[in-house]
């Protein structure tokens, strides 16, 4: 039976070891909520870091790892210096500050914990890799463990793995800046689900595979080497059953009519937020100062409690927050009080779940204003403690709940002039519009909560799991491999035809950048002089480019797609069909026109035609202007009457124009023509230009597909490497 692995940077409980006992308490948190269902229904195991246990025994060390196996708890033990480089270090002062769009604070010295970042992800890997059975389906979470999803895909591919991030995921503008740009997102791509909270996340997350893997997902899947990874919006809710039990607790509604009646009728405005700079506390202040300054009146008629719960009190950007906080309501307490009471009161202590409710009951306005947050459930905790539909909400729009609570009132936190107007018209809302508002936001967060959320995201993964047949093939398995190159081996003659850009070399920026490495070059040459073994060169490129750098060698070349060939080393080359000069001189004018339109494009001119590069172009502006060229050209070829005799191919980062019925599967019906009693061939491509090839082979021949693109081949490999590998086990 499939079974389910919850991964999390912390297992969901507390070790607490007093007098020699040992003891185990569940955590609260928002994840350890929304997981406790499937880890308590599903036998399901949950991976993490136990905490620091402190000194203790080998005999309370092996008493802490029964009592955490006997909870389904998996510990992944960490040294006190791998926490602090891998959490502190690299997922909180590098990730954390960048995610959130504070740049200025991402640590300096980050390499020095990239390493560490690694080796406990590898740590994490590892764990679940050695705890799953096959086809388990594994659940990993968060930040910190952003490479963990590759290294386990590379250990147990037979898993079904999903990732959710629980922060908002920036820009690509933003997230180009971090060094390991590359890294991160290859490693989240191991998963075969990615979440985020809100679609605007999930955008920026595929605008960055595009800009920094110059990959090109679709809206909600991307085809990546042999496999789907897709993507899924999935907006976490609350408890919303144990929050609206609270509200109908007499002793919590009780706690609230007494805060009240203290407030002595006044308005209370309330803020709850965990020390952080991303909560964007002082400019929420200086709004209620704003407030004050131009509605003097309002001064002993409200009062604002802004709870701050204690957060990395050891760390120097936190402590610098927590002392402007305090200069900043010492200074409006010190303008704005009265002998009656003082408007702010400011209190830097964690508060229970009770007294929270209470405090949610008693105010009549929220402010929820984070710089940027991933999606805070505090908003969502105030909605459903209102039962009687009053309160209002002032929500940022730059938080991920923003999304979902439109009837909040919106507001943009860096603007305190409009934020200090929106704290007036909370106070100032008629009663019909603060029961309209609130009894929208009450049905959804009533109705999506934690537990649907985690129902949705895990019958997705299930989906994906139960679909086992891929939607493509994958990769030929190694033992595969092997069966192929003693058949051909074994074969008597052999024909082996080539494609070059993408088969034998990786793609370059620079098509000009490409030319052949010696090793290549020596590789070809063994081949050509293999006993009866023919080879040829099948390429996009010009003749010119071909004969530079494979004129020397024994072997066959065809250049443009078939048009020019030299079959035979010393040949003079032939041209398949006549060159329409006047047609080309027809598009000549709109490639320059999008040449000088596109920065970073490139026109390469042909003998029948043109080839337009754009590899080296924005990738969302590049991919925008090839459509707009291939459409362009298009309407050309009619309005001249020349579109039977003209096509328009959209490559691998190019558009080519070439004559009609021209293609690369012509070479191979001449040189099968050409062998008297018939050739075996096998033949490597890449693109849909080989397509053509595959197409023409005879049915006794091989095609090897390089890549992860649809094909017709019956072989795929993954990579030139992978290419020349098979070619050099040919004459080894």
């Amino acid at each position: 039976m499939t079974r389910l692995l919850i991964v999390s940077n912390r297992l969901p409980v507390t070790i607490r070891s007093d007098h020699g006992q040992i003891s185990i308490h569940p955590s609260a948190g928002g994840l350890a909520t929304a997981m406790k269902g499937p880890h308590r229904d599903s036998d399901a195991l949950w991976i993490g870091w136990p905490g620091e246990v402190g000194r203790v025994s080998d005999e309370h060390l092996r008493q802490i790892g029964k009592e955490l196996a006997d909870h389904r708890l998996v510990p992944v033990p960490l040294s006190s210096n791998q926490v602090k480089r891998f959490y502190e270090g690299f997922s909180n002062g590098v990730l954390w500050p960048l995610y959130h769009y504070d740049t200025e604070k991402v640590l300096r010295n980050a390499w020095a914990n990239w390493n560490t970042y690694v080796e406990v992800n590898r740590q994490f890997a590892e764990a679940a890799a050695a705890n799953a059975g096959p086809g388990d389906l594994v659940w990993i979470h968060d930040y910190q463990l952003s490479l963990m999803p590759a290294m386990l895909r590379r250990i147990r591919p037979d898993l079904t793995i999903g990732f959710f991030l629980h922060i908002p995921f920036p820009s690509s503008e933003v997230f180009r800046i971090l060094p390991w740009r590359n890294e991160i997102l290859e490693g989240m791509l191991g998963a075969d689900l990615i979440g985020f909270h809100t679609f605007a996340y999930m955008r920026h997350f595929r605008q960055c595979l595009t800009h920094v893997l110059r990959l090109s997902p679709r809206s909600d899947t991307l085809i990546i080497a042999d496999r789907e990874v897709r993507f899924g919006v999935f907006p976490i809710g609350i408890d919303a059953a144990y929050f609206t039990g609270l509200a109908g607790d007499p002793e919590v509604q009780k706690e609230a009519e007494r805060l009240k009646a203290e407030t002595g009728g006044r308005k209370l405005l309330l803020g709850v937020d965990r020390l952080d700079y991303t909560k964007g506390l002082p400019r929420r202040l200086l709004a209620v100062e704003r407030f004050l300054e131009r509605h003097p009146e309002w001064r002993d008629r409200i009062r604002y409690l802004q709870i701050t719960v204690p957060s990395r009190t050891q760390v120097e950007s936190y402590a610098r927050l927590r002392k402007e906080l305090d200069e900043i309501a010492g200074r409006i307490n010190a303008a704005h009080g009265t002998f009656g009471a003082l408007p702010v009161h400011y209190l830097l202590r964690s508060v229970d779940d009770r007294a929270l409710a209470a405090l949610y009951m008693a105010a009549d306005v929220m402010l929820v204003t984070p710089l940027r947050d991933g999606m805070n459930l505090v908003a969502k905790e105030y909605v459903a403690m209102h039962p009687k539909d009053d309160g209002v909400l002032i929500l940022s729009e730059f938080a991920g709940a923003a999304a979902e609570l439109t009837e909040s009132l919106i507001v943009n936190p860096f603007d305190l002039d409009q934020l200090a107007q929106y704290i007036k018209r909370a106070l100032t809302m008629p009663v019909s519009e603060t029961r309209r508002r609130m009894r929208q936001l009450r049905q959804r967060v009533l109705g999506y909560d934690v537990f649907t959320w985690t129902e949705e995201f895990l019958a997705r993964l299930r989906e994906i799991a139960a679909s086992a047949t891929p939607s493509r093939p994958g990769y030929t398995p190694p033992p595969e491999i092997d069966t192929l190159v003693a058949r051909l081996r074994a074969l008597p003659a052999l024909t082996i035809l080539l494609d070059y850009d993408g088969t034998l070399i990786p793609f370059a920026k620079d098509p000009e950048s490409t030319s052949p490495d010696d090793p290549l070059l020596k590789l070809l040459e063994r081949l050509a002089r293999r006993p009866e073994t023919r080879v040829h060169i099948v390429s996009g490129r010009e003749r010119r480019q071909l004969e530079e750098w494979f004129g020397h060698l024994p072997i066959g070349l065809h250049a443009e797609h078939g048009l020019w060939s030299r079959s035979t080393h010393g040949d003079a080359w032939t041209c398949r069909v006549e060159i329409d000069q006047s047609s080309k001189e027809l598009q000549r004018p709109l490639f320059r026109s999008f040449v000088r339109a596109t920065p970073g494009s490139r026109l390469e001119e042909k003998a029948a035609g043109f080839c337009w590069n754009y590899r080296s172009v924005e990738p969302e502006f590049g991919l925008e202007q090839a459509a707009k060229i291939a459409g362009a050209l298009g309407n050309l070829f009619e309005r001249n009457g020349i579109a039977n005799r003209f096509e328009v191919l959209h490559g691998a980062f190019v558009v080519e124009t070439r004559p009609a019925g021209l293609n690369k599967g012509l070479v191979v019906r001449d040189i099968i023509a050409e062998t008297e009693g018939g050739c075996r061939m096998l033949i490597l491509g890449d693109d849909r230009t080989d397509e053509d090839m595959f197409l023409a082979v005879p049915p006794d021949g091989t095609a090897v597909h390089i890549g992860s693109t649809r094909s017709v081949a019956n072989y795929r490999l993954s990579d030139p490497d992978a290419a020349r590998n098979l070619l050099r086990r040919l004459v080894d």
